[in-house]
């Protein structure tokens, strides 16, 4: 009998496997880690009492957030078309935008920008915009660590924001970031939760980041470095509760609190959102003509 061998065909023409990118994400963590949730730093937190301890683990959720912000980058940028952009994204949420994106369907509005020297109260700050420049598609990125205490409500309340900044942002790619194209412009919200999510509205995981950047394994890899990043916090933190211990005097029965505490911290908490109150930024401009609406999957070419 004859064994035919199956031949998967990666969906994609680049990888997220590689050495590189492994070195990149060892960084990140490293990087990460050793500011305020080392083993020594977190030690003297365990020494300097209740406060101390508390603001040391408080830090998690925000690292966490962060590390899978530079995990993303870094996958992206695996992809040569992709310009990744994480720095000068500020970009304004004026009041008439919002109207507009609140009040009509995507197709009514979706040829519509504004000059990004408008004025406007309000800002918006994406942690990332990646730009795909064959297509002269921009995915205006949200990540967050989990969407399981947005309601519905909250979730189009930041959307709504999204879109309402999107239709600034060809005229600001142009003027800020060295005249960079973009006719068309998404929005998506990348969960790393099971929770919640609707691929058609916009609310994708992780694990579908392999279709927005269109690079192979590049969901499995954000996964591997947030397993990693867990398992670096929680071997820091045993070896901070035996020193303790140790210091102390204490039972290693005793660690079994502290470690209950970690795991509460490093559950799915909702994040910052990524909105700020800004001042007036410039003049209004005239409208001009591109696409904006919410993440889609890619066609193969």
């Amino acid at each position: 009998m004859t064994k035919l061998r199956t031949i998967i065909t990666p969906v994609y023409a680049y990888s997220a496997d590689g050495p590189e990118l492994t070195q990149q994400f060892d960084a990140f963590i490293n990087e990460l880690v050793e500011t305020s949730v080392s083993p020594d730093a977190l030690a003297q937190a365990l020494s300097g009492g209740v406060d101390d301890l508390a603001t040391a683990l408080r830090s998690l959720p925000a690292l966490e957030g962060r590390v899978i912000e530079l995990g993303i980058a870094a996958v992206a940028r695996c992809n040569p078309d992709l310009k990744v952009l994480t720095q000068n994204l500020r970009l304004p949420v004026l009041e008439e935008a919002l109207q507009i994106v609140q009040m009509n369907d995507d197709m009514n509005f979706r040829a519509l920008t504004f000059n990004a020297d408008s004025i406007g109260r309000k800002t918006y700050t994406p942690d990332l915009v990646i730009l795909n420049q064959r297509t002269d598609t921009a995915h205006i990125v949200d990540a967050k660590r989990s969407v399981y205490t947005y309601d519905r409500a909250r979730l189009d309340e930041l959307q709504s924001r999204m879109k309402a900044a999107g239709l600034v942002l060809p005229d600001f790619l142009y003027k800020e970031h060295r005249r960079l194209i973009a006719k068309d412009v998404r929005v998506v919200i990348l969960t790393a939760d099971n929770r919640k999510t609707d691929l058609n509205g916009g609310i994708w995981h992780i694990s579908q980041l392999d279709h927005l950047i269109e690079v192979e394994g590049a969901g499995a890899a954000i996964a591997s470095l947030r397993a990693d990043f867990r398992s670096c916090i929680e071997a820091n933190w045993k070896r901070a509760c035996e020193a303790f211990a140790q210091s102390r005097k204490l039972p290693i029965a005793a660690l079994d609190q502290f470690e209950a505490e970690l795991d509460d911290l490093m559950s799915d908490k909702e994040d910052e959102q990524s909105v700020d109150d800004a001042n007036a930024i410039g003049a209004r401009g005239n409208p001009s003509m591109i696409k904006l609406g919410f993440a889609q999957v890619p066609t193969r070419h």
